[in-house]
């Protein structure tokens, strides 16, 4: 249905102007928080080290102080969403947004690591809560079309250029002072949201129903298995216990959910999302498309500090053209999705990231900086501003209100997935090399695999979006 065009008196004041001031307000609030969610994770990992020795933490109880809140968030984003649909998205927006804020409030101050891994959860509950409803509303802010396009270039941006100040702030915090004040660093712009969203952010209508308590039960142990399992296996081999038990329990479990799922009154994931032509491989495609992103963060933090001698600092510098350059193309994106349609610019992405991760591959310690790395995290950060905006877009088009919630909380559980799956999959085929040039080879060839399988998923897009209702 096209909009019809009102024409007003030259003298009459826009009634517009306001409305689309506090949309602006309304996403800078989502914004924030999409940025505070994923500032936690560099924040934690330039942390932990510090955290490690002051609490005396073994190897494995630090690799809990990360895993703990990973399970949690990818445990309950289905379940975070479902609430939202029930009690309220701006509501459980908001108790996400406090419970995150506490908890990370908490663990500056925690004296000893069990308490730590404990706060770690409680503050993966909230993150999962803040993220499933904070892109539903953001959806329900802005209607379809540029206007919602404009604001996931927005989110995006904001979320690339807060990693990059992170990582700087953190680094020099962890240089300079303690691990505690670095923890510290999401509680104001934490207190900020939950202040500034009851008063700008419009609460979406509840729809009636109840919570499906098996599924709900079902989903959340299932996705946790499933992301312990995958982590496990970036530490031990596929046929370990820690790994194939997870993932046969996982494998159980989702098989199960899925068949309530199917009989369900009130299912917490509508299966109906699943056969769109369009939406299935935008689904598809968040599992695959981490792999592009996680090989420069993890195998390039380590040569920058392992074999190049560089401070935490030095290495966040490093890393910095690529949430710059995400941040800075994020808006291009979307004059190009507009001129060229979804299918050729995720397909222009996906192929900016296998160039980027093949470029790597090569990487030599002798290699200058300026030739060998720049270019490729160039790359990198130019593909994934490309990648973001297509599979969203498609995964939330021609929807009702009522099933905005359940594609907005796949489209973050799949994510999660995937980020699990891909570090979990390049460690695998990284692993056995005694020279860390060949580790990186076999790591990066991974990411390329990865991002290949994104561009095939790209190419079996239909040539332009379905037409606007």
């Amino acid at each position: 249905m096209s909009a019809s065009v009102i024409e007003r008196p030259a003298s009459a004041p826009s009634a517009g102007a306001p409305r689309r001031a506090r949309q602006g307000v309304a996403l800078a609030v989502i914004a924030g928080c999409n940025a505070m969610i994923q500032l936690d994770d560099p924040i934690m990992n330039i942390a932990l080290p510090g955290i490690r020795a002051d609490l005396g933490l073994s190897a494995l109880a630090a690799s809990w102080v990360i895993g703990a809140y990973l399970l949690a968030f990818g445990g309950l984003l289905l379940l975070g969403g479902r609430a939202g649909d029930i009690l309220g998205r701006r509501r459980v927006f908001v108790a996400g947004v406090a419970l995150f804020t506490a908890a990370a409030a908490v663990r500056a101050a925690v004296p000893g690591g069990e308490l730590l891994i404990a706060v770690r959860a409680v503050e993966g509950a909230g993150a999962a809560c803040a993220a499933a409803n904070g892109f539903v509303l953001m959806l329900s802010t802005f209607a379809e079309g540029p206007a919602r396009k404009r604001a996931i270039a927005v989110c995006t941006a904001v979320g690339a250029a807060s990693t990059a100040g992170g990582l700087l702030l953190a680094g020099a915090l962890t240089s300079a002072g303690s691990w505690r004040w670095v923890l510290l660093l999401n509680v104001p712009m934490g207190l900020t949201i939950v202040l500034l969203a009851p008063r700008v952010i419009a609460e979406t209508e509840r729809i009636r129903g109840r919570f499906d308590l098996r599924g709900a039960l079902l989903s959340a142990l299932g996705a946790a298995a499933l992301v312990y399992g995958l982590s496990q296996a970036a530490e031990h081999p596929w046929s370990d216990v820690l790994v194939a038990g997870p993932l046969l329990a996982a494998l159980v479990l989702l098989s199960v959910f899925v068949g309530t799922q199917r009989r369900a009154a009130e299912p917490i994931v509508r299966l109906a999302l699943f056969r769109d032509r369009d939406r299935a491989p935008a689904f598809a495609s968040m599992l695959v498309l981490p792999g592009g992103l996680i090989g420069a963060y993890f195998f390039l933090s380590q040569f920058f500090q392992q074999h190049h001698g560089c401070s935490p600092l030095e290495a966040a510098f490093g890393l910095l053209p690529v949430p710059v350059t995400t941040a800075a193309m994020a808006g291009v994106g979307v004059r190009v999705e507009r001129a060229i349609g979804p299918k050729p610019m995720m397909a222009i992405g996906t192929a900016a990231l296998i160039a980027e991760n093949l470029w790597l591959s090569r990487l030599d310690p002798a290699d200058a900086y300026l030739t060998g790395v720049l270019p490729a995290l160039v790359l990198l950060g130019a593909g994934m501003a490309f990648c973001v905006i297509p599979p969203t877009v498609l995964a939330t088009t021609g929807l009702r209100t009522e099933e905005l919630g359940s594609a907005a909380s796949v489209l973050n559980a799949l994510q999660s997935v995937g980020g699990s799956l891909c570090i979990a999959l390049m460690v695998t085929a990284s692993a056995g090399y005694e020279d860390f040039s060949d580790t990186m080879s076999a790591g990066f060839t991974a990411g390329a695999a990865f991002a290949t399988a994104a561009l095939l998923i790209a190419l079996s897009l239909r040539p332009r979006p379905r037409p606007r209702p």
